[in-house]
């Protein structure tokens, strides 16, 4: 089995932290949105459905609603900032990005280098093989090969599962798309991914005849912001509490995925 690197990922995300022009690190980033009229939102704009393409190539998802409803209650304009799975971080880090809204779960890991609003979603993250393939326990992928998309949530939970799992290969792709590509054209039959992505893979692929069988966790999903940047934490908690209660973000998920938040998320 190939071994997982958060680690490497986490001193390369701390590394550029320390890195940062103090102006970055020390600056009202609240204030800098507003002054400039505008807010940098990191999306990833290939891993449907919380960011993608429509017909005219125009973002859509269930990050970019939640992006587009973020910046018109802050009263500025929205612009994307598109990024894959691996580079999210990085992105904040560097200030290419004044937020993240792209499929961000919370992770320990990831605590350690950003900071986090309060959940207004949830993903769970799964394992998708054949219909016919015996699969019930992570024991049962012994001497199989897994896509995943390198630095998600899935990669983290499948490393883990595989851990003690002797003879399992994980084939890392740099983001989604590529990963949903390699599954789709038969270079892997398994995919560990986000419910919903497994089931976007699922109905373009009627052929694969992909079905779920483990579901490995589930993660509370946030804003990601940089940390010791209190203006705009309080302001984006504050945002999220107010349309988890007025019923705006959940008319969003239950728009892509087809089923409302948790009754412990919107009470």
């Amino acid at each position: 089995m190939h071994t997982s690197r958060p680690i490497r990922r986490l001193a390369l995300a701390i590394g550029l932290a320390a890195l940062l022009p103090t102006a970055v690190q020390a600056a009202d980033t609240l204030d800098t949105i507003k002054q400039r009229g505008k807010i940098l939102v990191a999306i990833d704009v290939s891993h449907p459905p919380y960011g993608m393409l429509d017909g005219k190539a125009q973002e859509t998802g269930s990050d970019v609603d939640t992006a587009k409803l973020l910046a018109q209650d802050l009263g500025v304009a929205l612009e994307v900032v598109p990024v894959s799975g691996a580079n999210r971080v990085p992105f904040l880090l560097s200030g290419k990005a004044d937020i993240v809204i792209a499929s961000f779960s919370i992770t320990e890991e990831r605590k350690r280098v950003v900071d986090y609003s309060k959940p207004y979603g949830v993903i769970p993250v799964v394992i998708a093989a054949p219909e016919g393939e015996a699969v019930t326990k992570a024991e049962d992928l012994a001497g199989k090969t897994i896509a995943v998309a390198r630095g998600t949530t899935a990669d983290i939970e499948l490393t883990k599962a595989l851990k003690p799992v002797s003879g399992a290969a994980i084939v890392r792709y740099e983001d989604e798309a590529t990963t949903n590509t390699a599954v789709a054209t038969g270079q892997q039959s398994i995919l560990a991914a986000a419910l919903s992505t497994a089931n976007s893979v699922r109905d373009a692929n009627p052929g694969k005849k992909l079905a779920i069988k483990i579901t490995m966790n589930a993660y509370p999903m946030a804003v990601g912001l940089r940390k010791k940047d209190p203006e705009l934490k309080a302001w984006v908690d504050g945002w999220v509490e107010t349309n988890l209660k007025n019923g705006k973000l959940n008319v969003i998920y239950q728009k892509y995925f087809g089923q409302s938040l948790p009754p412990e998320m919107t009470n």
